[in-house]
């Protein structure tokens, strides 16, 4: 055992543990806008938010290269703009932090619109 009686799983980090807010698994369409280096023009890119919590997301985009470490992110039909950081890239899935966390109603709206969008291309 490991000092203090605790076990050595005590020291095994999860997931589920360190996460502070319930992730759900979504397929909203995106965009992300940033402002270059030199601070004189933004640009954006199409991306897809594939998991969403209060706290964060995970984003799928094509070509990572160039973008910088923080920037907006507007859900297609939705108005707000979210500040993001990046923490993680892997591949073409970027996982971010939202600089302030989401409102539960608008994580409610964009889960909810989420469905009503998978029901309406199924009754198609």
């Amino acid at each position: 055992m490991a000092a203090g009686g605790s076990s050595h799983l005590s020291f095994v980090k999860s997931d589920f543990y360190e996460r502070q807010w319930e992730r759900f698994q979504v397929k909203r369409p995106a965009r992300i806008t940033a402002v270059d280096v030199g601070l004189r023009k933004t640009f954006t890119r199409s991306c897809h938010v594939v998991d969403i919590s209060r706290g964060g997301a995970g984003l799928v985009m094509d070509g990572l290269h160039g973008l910088p470490p923080h920037y907006y992110l507007t859900i297609i039909g939705l108005s707000n703009r979210i500040g993001c950081a990046e923490v993680y890239r892997q591949g073409e899935r970027v996982g971010v932090k939202f600089i302030q966390p989401i409102s539960e109603l608008l994580l409610s709206e964009i889960i909810h619109s989420d469905f009503r969008n998978a029901a309406d291309k199924h009754r198609n």
